[in-house]
């Protein structure tokens, strides 16, 4: 690589999204993608826009200083996002990897549909936190709000507060680790055993979230795994 090359990646792009067209800064943000550029982007005045930082997929870092809207570093790959601010609905919808930080709290459904990668609230999340993930790991700091982990199908969701009505409703494989209580659980959701191999994978979740708990303060829940078949004696309820 030439030298300009690795100057140009080094240096920190500054982006004023009250001047510059959110729709520009993706599409630079895309084209790292193809060809090298900067691999440090701070993005100041976001005022709660939609799509911040969305579709990534490259080795990127990027810091949004300020409150974003729906669907930020949604589809995100490969990227580190941080947000210095609220989250309003869909943060990191459809992650595929990376690592995407939010420092205040998240509106409903973060991390929805999520396939890998690591999410962090710092904050609380609101309804519908993990909804049908598909192996994403998500650690938030404080509570979730109802119906989280819905038809979670696997990753975790590591709660430090509490988490609110029909927790991990209709859940397939996915870990829900939480540390407050829990309001209610959903379908097929109940309590399990948390043994010394969950115990270390919190350790290292928390860890990686930068998140001081200590993992024997958890409880774990999960499938009872009886909506797998078809049950003759409840044919009456379908």
């Amino acid at each position: 690589m030439a030298v300009a090359e690795r100057d140009q990646q080094a240096a920190v792009e500054h982006v004023d999204l009250e001047t510059t067209p959110l729709r520009e800064l993706n599409q630079r943000l895309h084209d790292l993608a193809g060809s090298p550029g900067p691999a440090a982007w701070r993005i100041v005045n976001p005022n709660g826009a939609h799509a911040v930082a969305c579709g990534l997929d490259s080795d990127v870092e990027v810091e949004v200083e300020g409150h974003v809207g729906y669907y930020c570093a949604g589809m995100n790959k490969r990227a580190t996002v941080r947000i210095h601010g609220n989250a309003s609905t869909g943060l990191a919808e459809n992650m595929m990897s990376g690592l995407v930080v939010v420092d205040g709290n998240a509106s409903q459904s973060a991390g929805a549909t999520g396939r890998g990668g690591l999410l962090v609230v710092r904050g609380d999340a609101a309804a519908r936190c993990g909804i049908s993930m598909k192996g994403i790991d998500i650690v938030v700091g404080g509570s979730v709000g109802h119906m989280s982990a819905f038809m979670a199908q696997t990753g975790s969701l590591v709660v430090c507060g509490d988490a609110g009505e029909a927790l991990g409703d209709s859940v397939y494989e996915s870990r829900l680790y939480v540390r407050g209580s829990v309001a209610s659980l959903g379908a097929d959701c109940v309590e399990k055993e948390l043994r010394d191999e969950h115990r270390t994978q919190l350790t290292e979740l928390l860890k990686a979230a930068e998140i001081d708990a200590d993992p024997a303060d958890f409880r774990r829940y999960g499938s009872a795994r009886q909506l797998y078949n078809f049950r003759i004696d409840n044919a009456g309820a379908y």
